[in-house]
């Protein structure tokens, strides 16, 4: 008796199990029709039709359903929920087998984060993984991203996206050939010709990889990056704004600076600049530099004739036009003479301030151990040099030019006539005397950046 009781009861619980087996796809709708395709028995379900499957919803005007395979064909305002994601479409596939779904039409996902538009896609109801194609677009709170190809995971709120990419949000755009992005974290890796457009208008970037962190406010852009910036002064002149380095690191916070790092070269209107490192802050458009502890090679800058040399180059501008540089320990200033290629001005100090005015040196205060070799002319000849020292220097332009010189603080000066300077020119050099070579220049890294930028394809 116990064994009949138990085998009814297997029977019993099989026959549920199949009983739920079979409700686990149902289709409904207002008419049914029943066919064959290609050798399998298909039902025709028309008007106002329910496909449910677990906890998962399609609704849609046509479903041809393939009931041995367990596939659907859906027609006509496809709409697909489950839970928070949202899929609409024209028309699209269903298979039950692996809860999996896809279209070749214009499709639409909302998955309470994200609007995402593409020209063709699929969806895994179970995975929760989607891949889209042509066309795509994503929307969040934050970024507007374009690309080819999107690889999207719901699950993780991961994005990689693939051919001519497209990100932008309020700080600025990025485009590349590849990126990763998380949207939780606020993290995007990109790839390949990468280009960054700053919220400086302006102001592009080019280089090889980014790493972006919009909630740190931070950039990293590696690949040998190129900055092009076009600045418009107060007056209205247009000047440039050209850099090159190893690596460029970004901050969009209250400093907004940009830290330039390694075969660092500078170029903006006539002066020029060659240093392992420089902080350039965007707002202001200055630009610092240093010598760190384990650096041989001090910064070196140049402006027209003129090099100079320090432990700390600061150069500061107003209204977008030069206004001042620093130049602090170790401040040397070594000027070509126009006429006279072996005959060399040169000042050195503790510190020394250059002044500028409607974009010329006006000025020049050098302060703490003051030496220099001034040479001197007659009418446009030679006619010997002056070598003085002090504790103070004034020195003041005209037309660039040095016009007045003056010492302070026990100050010594020593007229060489020309006679004794002719031809002993080397003779009369300063200890920090040294002719740096590799200037940067502004037609080579301008066609650097355009070349690249055509490569990009942007």
């Amino acid at each position: 008796m116990k064994k009949l009781i138990l085998a009814f009861f297997l029977v019993f619980v099989s026959a549920i199990a199949l009983a739920q087996s079979s409700k686990d796809l149902t289709v409904i709708g207002d008419k049914l029709v029943g066919t064959t395709i290609d050798g399998y028995s298909v039902r025709k379900v028309i008007g106002n039709v329910v496909i449910t499957q677990d906890d998962l919803v399609i609704n849609c005007n046509i479903a041809y359903q393939y009931i041995t395979l367990k596939k659907i064909i859906l027609v006509g305002d496809v709409v697909a929920v489950q839970d928070t994601v949202t899929l609409k479409t024209e028309k699209g596939f269903y298979d039950g087998n692996n809860k999996y779904a896809w279209s070749d039409t214009a499709l639409y996902m909302d998955d309470g984060h994200i609007n995402l538009t593409a020209d063709s896609g699929n969806y895994s109801f179970s995975t929760k993984i989607a891949n889209f194609f042509e066309n795509v677009e994503l929307i969040d709170t934050i970024n507007t991203l374009n690309c080819d190809r999107l690889h999207y995971n719901y699950k993780n709120n991961k994005s990689v996206s693939v051919g001519n990419v497209k990100i932008a949000d309020t700080t600025g755009t990025i485009y590349c050939d590849s990126l990763i992005h998380f949207r939780d974290t606020q993290l995007a890796y990109a790839y390949k010709n990468v280009k960054i457009l700053g919220e400086q208008k302006g102001a592009v970037i080019l280089g090889e990889e980014l790493i972006n962190n919009t909630a740190e406010k931070y950039s990293k852009i590696t690949g040998n990056p190129i900055l092009f910036q076009i600045d418009t002064t107060k007056t209205g002149k247009i000047d440039t704004l050209l850099v090159s380095s190893k690596i460029m690191e970004s901050w969009s916070d209250s400093t907004k600076r940009l830290v330039v790092t390694d075969s660092v070269k500078i170029i903006r209107g006539k002066f020029s600049a060659l240093t392992d490192n420089a902080t350039l802050f965007r707002e202001t458009n200055n630009i610092f530099t240093f010598r760190k502890s384990d650096e041989h090679k001090p910064p070196v800058m140049w402006y027209g004739n003129s090099q100079v040399v320090g432990d700390s180059i600061r150069i500061f501008l107003k209204n977008k036009a030069l206004r001042n540089i620093n130049i602090v320990q170790d401040a040397f200033i070594l000027t070509r003479s126009d006429s006279f290629d072996l005959r060399f001005d040169q000042i050195s100090g503790k510190k020394i301030d250059m002044y500028f005015g409607a974009g010329e040196l006006q000025k020049t205060f050098v302060d703490g151990n003051v030496l220099s070799i001034y040479y001197m002319y007659d009418g446009g000849k030679p006619n010997g040099l002056i070598k003085s020292s002090g504790g103070v220097a004034k020195i003041y332009f005209d037309s660039s030019k040095v016009a007045d010189v003056r010492l302070y603080d026990q100050p010594v000066t020593e007229y060489h006539p020309e006679v004794l300077v002719e031809g002993a020119e080397k003779e009369f050099t300063l200890p920090q005397f040294l002719i740096y070579k590799n200037r940067p220049d502004k037609e080579l890294l301008l066609n650097l950046f355009v070349k690249r930028e055509r490569l990009s394809g942007r």
